[in-house]
């Protein structure tokens, strides 16, 4: 038999420490980043408001108990809750992914990093009221902007090199991770009780894509990054209540995650971690559709008008994406709920040439009804171009490109319509900055009273009396008595 190991205890793990020393240590001064920074909690606070409208996710939120009242817990924008920190961070972190219309960042993995606020921003809440309610100062909302920068550089950093999905695992558990790391720092951990909860962020493994894909797409899509945050939450209290960590939980022999889970391959780092991924994050403006058909619902849209009237002489339907579309969303064969619909480019782009549009009321089962998407996407063929794939991977570039182009039977066909650059990307964004107001302002409309709409609206036109405001009374805000 061979020797038994040393049960000798090693230093944690080096991107455990990373990660420590990042949201520790690193001084965050980029406009930039500030800037993107309140444009993603406005964005991300308008797309939960949003999803308020649907059912499928309102009957999942509340607290755990009917009835439950916690003093001086997190509140839930756009609702009455006022909840334990780990639930409300599981109530908003759904509303904000709900409706796939929330933040995007894409590179060997891809993922939303503004599904960390739910995280943020209710341990951020509780703990500015609890310091409200003994006397000492609360926490100011820079420090909900700087957490969201680190949330995203953490999770997108970690997704630049490192392909979970390929290894069957959901990105959500990156959302885990970074939520562990920033809350913990959030609320005045050390740098050892960071370790201790991002330690066992890993430890906790992965989710599977299951509900991401075909046959089985599902709604678990739309609150799994809700689940994520609140779970990073939990372990980060634990952290802050002395629960130990596990110093080589990546890189144990056999029983780490890289022998699991990542087929013995550990984890590659681009860059060292900064605002990089907050500068570079992705808006979905005009389409709750998944990112990597954004750019061909917007192709499909410029093609409308040609098309709009000559629907049944269409013979063929050719989608020019990259890689990664051409993997996780070229779906045929029936389509059985929103989420399966919100994961088809087929659909998305359908519905773009037809109506000139899309929504997320598309995706309801009233409108899939209407026979012409299904014919048109008989008609599709998606096809990769690897000037495509490279150029995604770029990160001089980050494109997401798409192209359409429609043919008739008659011989004659569409120009070949082609977006590079979605209307969210660093290189459209003040392009894109209007139109995100306009997206917010929407939102608010539909949830808020002219008055307290009009009052949340003039916190985000003026930034130094947002970012010195009170966490809590930021919240408050947002508060619906119904």
């Amino acid at each position: 038999m061979p020797p038994a190991e040393l049960n000798i205890r090693p230093q944690p793990d080096e991107i455990l420490q990373q990660i420590a020393d990042y949201v520790t240590g690193y001084r965050l001064t980029a406009a930039e980043a500030y800037a993107t920074a309140r444009l993603c909690l406005m964005d991300s606070l308008g797309c939960a408001f949003n999803a308020l409208e649907y059912p499928a996710c309102t009957r999942l939120l509340g607290p755990v108990v009917p009835g439950t009242v916690v003093p001086n817990g997190a509140r839930v924008p756009g609702t009455s809750f006022q909840l334990d920190p780990v639930t409300a961070a599981f109530n908003l972190g759904a509303m904000i992914r709900w409706l796939d219309f929330n933040d995007t960042f894409l590179a060997a993995e891809w993922g939303h990093p503004s599904d960390n606020l739910g995280g943020i921003l209710s341990a951020a809440d509780w703990a500015s009221r609890t310091a409200a309610a003994a006397g000492r100062p609360p926490l100011s909302l820079q420090t909900v902007l700087t957490g969201m920068i680190q949330a995203h550089e953490i999770q997108g950093g970690l997704a630049l090199e490192n392909s979970f999905n390929r290894v069957g695992l959901d990105h959500v558990l990156l959302v885990r991770v970074a939520t562990a790391a920033v809350v913990t720092n959030l609320l005045g951990g050390s740098r050892e009780q960071v370790i201790n909860a991002v330690s066992n962020a890993w430890i906790d493994g992965g989710s599977l894509r299951t509900y991401r894909h075909a046959p089985n797409t599902g709604s678990r899509k739309s609150w799994a990054a809700g689940d994520a945050t609140s779970r990073g939450m939990r372990l980060a209290l634990m952290a802050l209540q002395g629960e130990m960590g596990y110093p080589s939980a990546l890189t144990a022999k056999t029983w780490g995650f890289y022998d699991v889970l990542f087929r013995g391959q550990p984890f590659k780092l681009q860059r060292p971690f900064g605002s990089y991924v907050m500068e570079n994050v992705l808006f979905k403006v005009s389409f709750p559709a998944e990112f990597h058909a954004q750019t061909a619902v917007e192709a499909a849209v410029r093609l409308h008008p040609q098309v709009q009237d000559r629907l049944d002489e269409i013979e063929r339907i050719t989608i020019t994406s990259q890689e990664s579309a051409v993997r996780i969303i070229d779906k045929r064969g029936p389509l059985y709920n929103p989420a399966d619909r919100d994961h088809c480019i087929q659909y998305m782009t359908a519905v773009g040439l037809i109506k000139g549009s899309l929504t997320a009321e598309d995706y309801e089962d009233r409108a899939a009804a209407d026979p012409r998407i299904d014919a048109l996407r008989e008609k599709m063929q998606v096809v990769e171009d690897p000037r495509y794939s490279k150029d995604y991977l770029d990160p001089g570039k980050r494109s997401i490109a798409n192209a359409v182009q429609v043919f008739f039977r008659d011989g004659t066909h569409t120009e070949k319509a082609e977006v590079e650059y979605p209307l969210g990307h660093r290189r459209r964004r003040a392009e894109a900055e209007p139109l995100l107001a306009e997206k917010f302002r929407s939102s608010l409309s539909r949830r808020f009273s002219p008055e307290q709409a009009g009052s949340i609206r003039a916190l985000f036109d003026d930034p130094a009396r947002l970012d010195a405001m009170p966490v809590h009374e930021f919240v408050d805000r947002m508060v619906v008595n119904r």
